[in-house]
């Protein structure tokens, strides 16, 4: 179960995304999905492992985005895709994480 909290970054990502990616309610649905399961598995990392180095969180996380992509590419366009790709690479280097 998320977190009211985690609920609340999931329905902001959804909404931004949402507008950017011009999805139908059938792929904002499935993203919903996507982005709340992403969002568990975070969540129970953090919690299993509560002592993980910054450098180990972002080696978790990057499995964990690599399974989100691995379902986005089954509902979204090509170009939606793109879009998506490119949105990642700037938060990732927004965030100095190396992609």
């Amino acid at each position: 179960m998320l977190s009211p909290e985690a609920r609340q970054v999931v329905a902001t990502e959804l909404k931004r995304f949402g507008g950017e990616l011009n999805l139908s309610d059938e792929q904002r649905s499935k993203l919903r999905t996507a982005l709340e399961s992403a969002r568990e598995r975070i969540d129970e990392i953090r919690e299993a492992n509560p002592d993980l180095t910054r450098t180990d969180v972002i080696a978790k996380l990057k499995s964990v985005r690599g399974a989100a992509r691995e379902r986005l590419v089954q509902f979204l366009t090509p170009e939606q895709l793109a879009k998506w790709d490119t949105e990642m690479a700037k938060a990732r280097s927004f965030l100095g994480i190396a992609p």
